[in-house]
């Protein structure tokens, strides 16, 4: 399935259960923004070099959140007319620009930083 007929599956679901009307773009990043916090509950406290593991150990509650945050993120793409794909492709060439390999192999500072 490519993201075409899952964002096609993800609004008749939607328009099935007339959740249209609860589906704005404020609301939407608020979801979005949830799911993603639930996802980072999963991993709370525990210590970074266990966290692969951590994943492992409760794949199931990690792939329900992801699941979660891909549905709201393309419902907020749906609505606002905003191809992830294009928006995702764009930002990758500011990255680029914003962080040069030279400049940011290896380290995590940020680009204002450099």
């Amino acid at each position: 399935m490519d993201i075409q007929e899952l964002t096609a599956v993800i609004n008749k679901f939607a328009r099935d259960r007339d959740w249209e009307q609860f589906h704005n773009p404020k609301d939407l990043a608020a979801a979005l923004n949830i799911e993603a916090s639930e996802l980072q509950e999963i991993m709370l406290w525990t210590p970074t070099e266990k966290s692969v593991e951590k994943v492992e150990e409760k794949r199931e509650a990690v792939e329900n959140e992801v699941g979660d945050i891909l549905v709201y993120l393309l419902r907020f793409c749906e609505i606002t007319g905003i191809d992830p794909i294009e928006a995702t492709r764009k930002k990758m060439l500011i990255n680029a620009e914003k962080y040069p390999v030279h400049k940011s192999r290896g380290n995590s500072r940020k680009y204002t930083e450099f």
